[in-house]
């Protein structure tokens, strides 16, 4: 197996190749996505949803110039959806061809049948195609919301980066995929799939971070607005919430707030806007009114927030 080295030369790089790509990264962070290049490995990354993981694929394919392929995870996902499937319509077709024209051969209909012609490649099969000239990211997005058995299929993968096909054999990558998975865990991973990785924890930003974030995102937001933005969601995700706001929802919430024309927030336009950043009633009718105008001016009070950090969207 040969290999594509698309690994930047240092961690300074990867930070650069990220904030290129308007996502913001600790050196904590850099480090596993430095040595997940470097070495070929699957980089395993858990956090609460939004807080950036997902955009880390998506961010390393654009700034390495090579595709994005991605699988997203849910219950009941198989082997016909993640890896490959045959055309059974073409296949059937293709019978009843050799049947008109007389010259079904049994053996050589099953060895033609069977080819690369009528395989339908999916996700995971795509991403180790052997027509590829450069490495491409494979994002196995949410990998907790497929089934427990599911992980079964990626093992192969992920240990020698080939698939097993009963009838064409073994398929191996030219050029080994780069491998981003995520989870939610809102279950755990078995331990035979992340020994195959390296692993990496994303928590909601602190203050300065998901400032920078904001700003990075959106160059043309007010300064005020978006410390006051950040300062709020910052308050509100100390709340005991159903789900609390990720960092996709303060850079929505930011970018609906100038659309709406607004300098700066105020108790009214928070509660006629909770609906961006808050996705259930009951979190909703848990903040709006007193409790947000408490918030607000809490956030106004407070100096930042310290958080662990590590990524952003």
């Amino acid at each position: 197996m040969t290999t594509t080295n698309m690994a930047p030369d240092s961690i300074d790089d990867v930070q650069n190749l990220l904030r290129q790509q308007s996502y913001v990264a600790d050196r904590s962070l850099a480090v596993p996505i430095f040595l997940s290049l470097k070495l070929q490995r699957p980089l395993f990354l858990e956090g609460e949803a939004g807080v950036g993981k997902t955009e880390i694929a998506k961010a390393l394919a654009t700034g390495l110039d090579t595709d994005l392929i991605r699988l997203q995870c849910y219950e009941g996902l198989d082997i016909n959806h993640a890896i490959y499937e045959w055309n059974h319509a073409r296949q059937l077709l293709e019978i009843r061809l050799m049947e008109a024209e007389g010259g079904l051969d049994r053996k050589a209909a099953t060895s033609n049948l069977f080819s690369d012609e009528f395989l339908i490649k999916r996700p995971l099969l795509q991403a180790i195609d052997s027509s590829r000239d450069k490495s491409p990211v494979l994002l196995i997005d949410e990998l907790d919301r497929a089934d427990e058995e599911f992980e079964g299929f990626l093992l192969e993968l992920l240990a020698d980066f080939q698939i097993t096909i009963p009838e064409l054999g073994t398929i191996q990558a030219v050029h080994r995929p780069i491998v981003i998975i995520t989870s939610n865990r809102t279950r755990e991973i078995h331990d035979a799939l992340k020994r195959r990785c390296l692993y990496y924890w994303i928590d909601y930003p602190d203050f300065q971070k998901e400032m920078q974030i904001v700003t990075s995102k959106l160059p043309d937001a007010p300064r005020r607005l978006a410390e006051q933005v950040t300062g709020f969601i910052q308050e509100l995700r100390q709340t005991e919430l159903y789900k609390i706001p990720g960092i996709s929802e303060t850079v929505d919430w930011t970018a609906a707030l100038l659309a709406l024309n607004q300098k700066e927030l105020d108790p009214s336009v928070i509660d006629d806007t909770l609906g961006i950043i808050l996705k259930y009633q009951d979190d909703i009718e848990l903040v709006r009114g007193e409790p947000v105008r408490a918030m607000l001016d809490r956030s106004r009070n407070q100096g930042p927030r310290r958080g662990r950090g590590g990524g952003g969207g």
